[in-house]
């Protein structure tokens, strides 16, 4: 992960943005007041929806499952979409 400070990220902006898009690259932009940290909004996007499986326990258990099973060469059953996201 690339660090700058909140002065370089200020003064060339534009340039911080397309690379963190185009190299698929985070960016910890640090100030005297903490840091934040710029994504792709991609990567946020696949984020926000690996954190919503992870904290739904129906999607959560099925995907563990299916991990399980394919462990041990078998092939999981399919489910429907239903099935999976039924309780969303």
């Amino acid at each position: 992960m690339k660090t700058i400070t909140l002065e370089k990220a200020s003064s060339d902006l534009r340039s911080v943005i397309n690379q963190s898009i185009y190299n698929c690259e985070e960016v910890n932009i640090s100030s005297e007041s903490g840091s934040v940290i710029l994504i792709p909004e991609e990567e946020y996007e696949s984020i926000k929806e690996t954190l919503r499986i992870i904290s739904d326990k129906k999607s959560l258990s099925a995907l563990l499952e299916s991990h399980r099973i394919r462990e041990k060469g078998e092939i999981p059953e399919s489910y429907t979409i239903e099935e999976v996201f039924g309780d969303l």
